[in-house]
């Protein structure tokens, strides 16, 4: 069996520019915090703070729950079209809009395109990858995600113009930055959103997903293309013999059987700790974090770029380990790592230390996430699910995973409020230490295994 590698490089690349739309997207706007909030006089409301700051992960919610049934119904393909128009409409409208209205609207758009993104792209790459092959390029999923953080990192960096040190929030409202400045941070997004709606043309559809609606002859076609007649003869077996053809539509019932519920539990429950740990209040709260460790507004931008660069460099390397150590001992890694790092985070900040010192424990967390938790259990996700209900399954454990990113987000200067920075960080340790208890516990390890030999090994069959 000899895989054509380059072929399945291109098409997974392609899907995974719905990663890097969904990184950008997500991130871009912790660059263009301090100029919006004051573009739109919502500096001192703390909850219009954050409604601004989470919109974008309330919007990802739906188009999450949205996917499985688009996807199921329509095709991976379709809905990634989808979801590149929205990605597009987003960037153009985020960045013309003058009302925080408007901005909450085209925001929401925003997250309905990354909640379908999300959900979909790794499920695609999931279902037209060897099994020997399928942790690495699913990873490239989780790659791409980390290209688009940085690419919004860098892009704020540059458009950004100096900021006096001391600066008054009025100098900054009629500076360039509070009045353009952050309007093109949104608007270079169209650019990658555009060539992905050009390029997923480009892709076929689902092979796994063909064979579901019972049209075996295009998905054999394609799993030849992929990796020649004995793999795709052997893959149609194994997707027979766990598909029926009559199972062609969405049916969130299914999800309920005794045999699924245990296997959906545990998706949902990773979902929700990869948000939980964490980590994710560096990127979205960037100013907060810096700031209490004595930085200004430019080093902060500059301090994002390096953390960026740090979570694309520790990607790579779980894409190289990702199927060479496998998943459950990334997964407990990650854990552990993170538990360690808060700890002297938390205490860093209790003891009031500044400058280097807590730049550098972030980027020791920061590279702990990139080469586990993060990549990882978006690998886990596309693997454990039955094939009959893949599409929904992916669904619900993708909006469960914007909900808790969404109270991350929501809720992190409340903690910060109640329990100051540093019992935020000790509170996110003590999350790290039950995930890896029930990571230790719950989860087997997937890697090398086909996706019907996974879904044997789950439901027992």
């Amino acid at each position: 069996m000899k895989i054509n590698l380059g072929y399945l490089l291109f098409i997974s690349l392609i899907a995974a520019l719905g990663g890097l739309l969904f990184g950008y997207d997500w991130v871009v706007i912790g660059g263009a915090k301090p100029f919006y909030e004051q573009f739109f006089h919502i500096a001192g409301y703390p909850n219009l703070q954050g409604w601004a700051m989470s919109s974008a992960l309330a919007g990802c919610i739906p188009g999450a729950l949205m996917a499985g049934e688009l996807s199921d119904r329509f095709g991976r393909k379709k809905t990634l079209i989808v979801a590149a128009l929205l990605f597009t409409l987003a960037g153009i409208g985020t960045g013309m809009i003058n009302t925080l209205t408007g901005f909450i609207v085209y925001r929401l758009v925003g997250g309905i395109g990354i909640g379908l993104a999300s959900a979909i792209s790794p499920v695609y790459i999931s279902e037209v990858s060897p099994p020997h092959l399928r942790g690495r390029f699913v990873s490239i999923n989780q790659l791409t995600i980390v290209i688009g953080i940085l690419a919004a990192q860098i892009v704020n960096y540059l458009i950004a113009r100096p900021v006096p040190e001391h600066a008054t929030d009025m100098y900054i409202l009629h500076s360039w930055n509070g009045q353009t400045g952050w309007r093109w941070m949104f608007w270079a997004e169209t650019i990658p959103a555009f060539a992905f709606l050009v390029m997923i043309l480009l892709v076929p559809e689902s092979p796994r997903w063909l064979a579901k609606v019972s049209r075996w002859k295009e998905s054999v076609a394609i799993l030849n293309r992929i990796g020649g007649v004995a793999y795709a003869e052997s893959a149609r077996q194994e997707i027979a013999g766990t598909l029926a053809a009559e199972n062609n539509k969405v049916d969130y019932r299914k999800l309920f059987n005794p045999r699924i519920r245990p296997i959906l539990w545990i998706g949902i429950i990773l979902a929700v700790f990869q948000q939980w740990c964490g980590i994710n209040v560096v990127f979205n709260y960037a100013e907060e974090v810096f700031t209490a460790a004595g930085y200004g507004v430019n080093d902060i931008l500059f301090n994002i770029v390096i953390t960026g660069t740090i979570n694309l460099i520790f990607t790579l390397v779980a894409m190289r380990t990702v199927d060479r150590w496998g998943r459950k001992k990334l997964m407990l890694f990650g854990a552990a790592g993170l538990a360690i790092t808060y700890i002297f985070l938390g205490t860093s900040y209790y003891f009031a230390w500044k400058g280097v010192a807590i730049l550098i424990i972030i980027i020791l967390a920061m590279a702990v996430y990139a080469m586990s938790l993060a990549p990882v259990t978006w690998v886990v996700l596309s693997e454990i699910f039955p094939n009959q209900v893949r599409g929904a399954a992916m669904s619900v454990a993708t909006a469960a995973l914007w909900i808790a990113c969404f109270v991350l987000t929501y809720t992190f200067p409340v903690l910060r409020f109640h329990l100051k920075i540093y019992g935020a960080f000790w509170l996110y340790a003590s999350i790290c230490v039950a995930g890896f208890l029930y990571i230790f516990s719950r989860l087997p390890e997937t890697r090398g295994k086909s996706l019907e030999e996974i879904e044997k090994q789950l439901t027992g069959e």
